[in-house]
C-alpha cells in the first residue's frame, strides 16, 4: 500500500506527462527507488532526493511531505517557481522579468 507522499508523486507525475524513467533520470536517482517511493508503505527518501523529485514536479518538499493536501495550491506552484527563478542566471532573470513586463502591459492595455 502506498504512502500519500508516494501517491502524490506519482499523481503529479502522471500529470505532468513524466515516465517513471524521465523523472528519475531528471531527479538524479534510480527507476527502481522512484518505484519503490510511488508503491511502498515504507519509503523515507533524504531529503536531498525529496528535493530533487518536487523540484522536477514543480510543487515545495513541504508539499510532498504534507500528508492532507491532494492538490498542490496556488501558493505551492508559486513558491515551486520562485525557487527555480532563483536557480537562474542574471541573464535569464532579466528575460523572464522583460517577459512579465510585456504581459503585465498587455494587461493594462486590455483594462
Amino acid at each position: 500500500m502506498p504512502t500519500a507522499l508516494g501517491t502524490k508523486i506519482r499523481n503529479l507525475r502522471k500529470d505532468r506527462g513524466l515516465s517513471l524513467d524521465l523523472l528519475a533520470t531528471r531527479a538524479e536517482i534510480s527507476k527502481s527507488y522512484l518505484w519503490e517511493l510511488e508503491n511502498r508503505d515504507a519509503a523515507n527518501p533524504t531529503m536531498d532526493k525529496l528535493a530533487k523529485i518536487a523540484a522536477q514536479l514543480e510543487v515545495t518538499t513541504e508539499y510532498l511531505l504534507d500528508g492532507g493536501n491532494t492538490n498542490p495550491t496556488d501558493d505551492v506552484v508559486d513558491r515551486a517557481f520562485f525557487r527555480k527563478y532563483q536557480e537562474q542566471s542574471p541573464e535569464t532573470k532579466r528575460k523572464i522579468q522583460d517577459i512579465l513586463k510585456i504581459i503585465q502591459s498587455s494587461e493594462a492595455k486590455k483594462e
